[in-house]
C-alpha cells in the first residue's frame, strides 16, 4: 500500500471512532455526517486500490466432452 492509501484508511478509521463517540454522547443524528464522511473515505480508498491493481479476468472453463 502507498502512503496515500494508508492515510485515507487511517482517516476513515479515525472518523468511525469519532462517530461512535458522538453517537454515544449526542445521538445518531449528530454523528450521521461523520459516519457518511468515513464511508466516503472508504469508497475513495477502494477506488484507488482498484485503479492501481485491476482484477485480472478469470479464465473460462471449457466444458468436457463425453
Amino acid at each position: 500500500m502507498k502512503l496515500g492509501d494508508v492515510l485515507i484508511l487511517s482517516l476513515a478509521l479515525a472518523f468511525v471512532i469519532i462517530g461512535i463517540h458522538q453517537s454515544l454522547t449526542v445521538g445518531i443524528g449528530g454523528s450521521y455526517a461523520i459516519f457518511m464522511f468515513a464511508v466516503g473515505l472508504l469508497f475513495w480508498f477502494q477506488l484507488r486500490r482498484n485503479k492501481t491493481n485491476p482484477k485480472e479476468p478469470e479464465p473460462t472453463q471449457k466444458k468436457k466432452k463425453r
